[in-house]
């Protein structure tokens, strides 16, 4: 890892820096979050609602830009502010570093950059542009598992399930992608703030005060955070709290690969096991890049609790340098690795469906929901492929429902079912109402 060498600017956001020392940094803010909580610390007071008008206070004078809408955090929040620019709102970005895209590509369907276009975020000619890799179709395999059937130590048999789905993907640019909607929400009239962070911001009756580092004042009608995670605006919302789960990942980029022409979603060699002091199961995922032809990223993902011992991301990078070869049939020594790429995901169980603290499931009782899931599943984020897919689960494999009511509870069910009704709320006013009110 310390050899591996970092070649352009690292960026902020989820993926955006890839040096040894960034790791350093990520571990230890991880290590803080496995303490034992003796005492809930109060984080710091962002967000402050102040019950009289700026316009009649001292500050008045010293605010300097009135907005419609700003957007804090710039790496997701440009498309977002390009957006409402498309719509003819004064809109300005708040940027902590520079506003560029991290190098590592995203995956996106052809479907989600004409959903960008028709918003006015994209142009359909740059589309071309900021696709790296098409695969049209692109043969995936959508989950796969492996069981191993043993007595002591005697291996009996072994079994491999897995999901062969041929659809259109395509790997996109950020840095390109970032780069031209930067442009065009310049040619919206848009504003960019980079290099500044938020100190402060204060909810009048009259308007929204954004206070920004070296004494900029900033004022809006609507203040939106999409600072992600560790967003300090969130910390203020968890009061302090520490998340319940977390989902940890480390990956590379790397060049060598001489079979390069499908990908995996979500791929498992094993069941759950003893990680550090946690019950935890690796998944993967991989697929080409569009760097090179022999180029190709691969994750591997867990999600632990955070307790003391819990295992720290370059311990999983060690996990990763040994299984990988085997998972992906290729020699390290037979590879150049261009990016090491880690992250940590947290998670709170006060979100819909969130899983009982205790487990007392079968160790492949995960895989075989998501072998099972995966079979049926449509676009789960919309409301009728993801009744579909519910549907599907339920007729076709009936005999895990009872493990699903064990491990989940009655109650964590029915307060889903509400997000649910929600969903499909939502899903009507878009359908029906959206285009009325357009």
């Amino acid at each position: 890892m310390e050899s591996v060498s970092v070649s352009g600017g690292e960026v902020g956001g989820a993926g955006g820096a890839y040096s040894y020392e960034a790791l350093k940094r990520l571990d230890q803010l991880w290590s803080n979050i496995c303490l034992p909580q003796q005492v809930v610390q109060k984080p710091q007071q962002v967000v402050s609602t102040i019950p009289s008008l700026f316009s009649s206070s001292g500050l008045a004078d010293k605010a300097e830009g009135s907005y419609d809408v700003l957007v804090c955090g710039g790496t997701l929040g440009i498309f977002i502010a390009t957006a409402l620019s498309a719509r003819g709102l004064r809109v300005a970005v708040v940027e902590r570093n520079v506003l560029k895209g991290r190098e590592q590509e995203w995956n996106i369907s052809r479907k989600e950059l004409l959903e960008l276009a028709e918003v006015g975020v994209l142009e359909e000619d740059d589309i071309e542009r900021v696709t790296s890799v098409k695969c049209n179709p692109f043969t995936t395999k959508q989950f796969e598992y492996k069981i191993q059937y043993s007595v002591g130590d005697l291996d009996l048999a072994s079994a491999s399930y897995f999901i062969l789905v041929v659809f259109v993907i395509n790997h996109c640019r950020p840095v390109k992608l970032i780069e031209i909607v930067k442009e065009r929400f310049i040619s919206l009239g848009g504003e960019i703030f980079e290099g500044r962070s938020v100190s402060g911001i204060d909810v009048y009756e009259d308007v929204a005060v954004l206070k920004l580092s070296g004494d900029k004042i900033l004022t809006s009608r609507l203040i939106v955070d999409a600072m992600g995670n560790f967003s300090p605006v969130v910390k203020q919302i968890r009061s302090g709290r520490k998340p319940d789960g977390v989902c940890l990942v480390v990956g590379t980029c790397a060049r060598g690969f001489n079979n390069n022409s499908t990908s995996d979603v979500i791929y498992s060699s094993s069941s759950v096991k003893k990680v550090g002091n946690s019950n935890a199961q690796y998944f993967w995922e991989a697929f080409p890049t569009g760097s090179g032809p022999l180029d190709r990223t691969t994750y591997m993902f867990t999600y632990v609790d955070p307790q003391p011992g819990s295992p720290k991301l370059e311990e999983l990078l060690e996990d990763f340098w040994d299984l990988m070869p085997e998972y992906q049939g290729v020699s390290l020594e037979n590879l150049e690795i261009l990016r090491v790429i880690y992250g940590i995901f947290p998670t709170y169980r006060d979100r819909a469906m969130s899983a009982k603290q205790k487990s007392n499931v079968p160790a492949d009782f995960i895989n075989e929901l998501l072998y099972a899931n995966f079979n049926c599943m449509q676009d789960v984020v919309q409301f009728w492929p993801l009744s579909k897919t519910l549907g599907l689960v339920m007729l076709t494999n009936p005999q895990l429902l009872p493990s699903i009511f064990k491990q989940v509870g009655v109650a964590v069910l029915l307060d889903w079912s509400r997000h649910f009704l929600m969903l499909a709320y939502f899903t009507f006013l878009s359908t029906f109402a959206d285009p009325v009110v357009r």
